[in-house]
């Protein structure tokens, strides 16, 4: 049994530390994260804000993400052996359908494009209000440093037209606060995950 889960959310809401715990405690536990498919730094465009765009959805190559995904699917055990991650003994020998195997795909605009949107067997988004997103946001360090009023003059305002966009969508999104603890949080995710699987064996 293949299955899909996405993990998406507001920037800085706890979508990795959640994924990285999920990811050690679940069977056969692969991840697409999707800060891998952004573009060069040279071929993100600067929009009418000032700003380069990296909170929309062309700065990412989605096509490559959604052709990981597809190689996952395709074979989960050879996926996660070129990814470094143990599967069980019986997952390596045994047909694909009679293991799980788990894919989590972890990243802010899982919900917004058109070719993902069936493939998620369970989705998934951590918000967090704006003040304690601006905190949070003003504490990381990023590779591209936040340029002064980036995450008013564009972060907040992709999110809220995203978060709009994707629950036009229709998908069956479970919200999860990322103001819980990070335990909290990994508790109500992981408990619903298990009862998910139970009741799909």
């Amino acid at each position: 049994m293949k299955y899909i889960i996405g993990i998406g959310g507001v920037t800085n809401g706890g979508k990795t530390t959640l994924t990285k715990r999920l990811c050690k405690a679940l069977p056969n536990c692969c991840v697409v994260h999707q800060d891998d498919f952004f573009k060069p730094q040279d071929q993100i465009e600067v929009g009418v804000d000032g700003f380069k765009q990296w909170d929309v959805i062309t700065a990412l190559d989605m096509e490559s993400m959604v052709n990981t995904i597809k190689g996952w699917a395709e074979n989960p055990v050879k996926f996660a052996r070129s990814h470094g991650i143990p599967v069980s003994p019986t997952a390596e020998v045994s047909h694909p359908e009679n293991e799980i195997h788990i894919l989590i795909v972890e990243g802010f605009l899982l919900y917004n494009y058109q070719p993902l949107l069936d493939v998620y067997s369970k989705c998934y988004y951590i918000a967090i209000p704006y003040e304690e997103c601006k905190r949070r946001r003003s504490t990381r360090n990023y590779t591209v440093p936040d340029p002064p009023g980036l995450f008013d003059g564009h972060v907040w305002p992709m999110y809220l037209k995203h978060r709009k966009e994707m629950e036009n969508n229709c998908l069956g999104i479970e919200y999860l606060d990322g103001t819980k603890s990070k335990d909290d949080l990994y508790n109500e995710a992981y408990e619903d995950i298990q009862n998910t699987l139970l009741n799909r064996l």
